[in-house]
């Protein structure tokens, strides 16, 4: 018998930012196992995105230069995802940038930083929505999903511009679910702590500290987000300005 699951996505394509690596990698990975087209975006990985998509099952996958600083350049990836698949069914907001500073070091937080922050996770995943709706609106079934923090909404996380840029996300999240139904649904994925590697200097070991403290004391791996994400997508068709939590607990302590 054939798993309906694994035929779900045929003949859609998925823009997936931050592909190359952690979460957007796992989410990379599962839309082309169940049978979508993936262009894998990415900043400074081109070579891991280019191994990556060399491993997918499927055909035609392609990777794009994506700098979320660039409005110019995010309207030339639209350009480019129309030219070479004629279509855009899914996004997923996944890039990203944070770095650790101490809540209490103010000036630590510098304007430059802060600003780096608040472009990575805000500015540049409106300016890749805003590029990619006419053809997320075309497709009349488009969904998008903002891979957001429970830093969002606890207010604890690696540093306090992080924290604000992912509750912007949230709201942003429900603006847009409101404004582009009912052609495109747009939902949120809040992870805890994940083992990506994306805040530096957390390990293993760290991880594991923070999974006890939880109610389900596991770490969460980035296939656990990317399940999340496929769900948005496969499953939650009835839902829109959703925000899925992943974080095995986490918020509730």
């Amino acid at each position: 018998m054939t798993d309906r699951n694994t035929l779900e996505l045929t003949g859609k394509v998925a823009v997936v930012t931050g592909g190359s690596g952690g979460i957007g990698a796992a989410a990379v990975r599962m839309l082309a196992a169940a049978g979508a087209t993936v262009a894998v975006g990415y900043h400074k990985g081109e070579d891991r995105a280019r191994q990556l998509v060399a491993k997918l099952p499927g055909a035609g996958h392609s990777v794009l230069s994506l700098a979320l600083d660039d409005g110019e350049a995010i309207r030339h990836v639209a350009d480019t995802v129309r030219d070479l698949h004629g279509r855009a069914d899914i996004l997923i907001n996944s890039a990203g940038f944070t770095q650790p500073i101490a809540h209490g070091d103010l000036d630590a937080l510098t304007d430059e930083i802060f600003d780096s922050v608040l472009i990575a996770n805000v500015r540049g995943p409106f300016s890749v929505i805003r590029a990619l709706t006419p053809l997320l609106q075309a497709s009349g079934d488009g969904v998008i999903v903002n891979v957001s923090s429970i830093s969002a909404f606890t207010g604890s996380g690696s540093n306090i511009a992080y924290c604000a840029a992912k509750a912007a996300l949230d709201t942003m999240t429900l603006s847009l679910a409101r404004a582009l139904g009912p052609r495109v649904r747009v939902l949120c994925v809040s992870p805890g702590a994940v083992a990506t590697g994306f805040v530096a200097g957390r390990d293993r070991a760290a991880l594991g500290k923070i999974a006890q403290a939880t109610p389900l004391k596991r770490v969460i791996e980035p296939e656990d987000v990317a399940a999340a994400i496929m769900a948005c997508i496969t499953h939650l068709r009835a839902s829109t300005g959703a925000n899925i939590i992943v974080d095995g607990g986490r918020f509730l302590v």
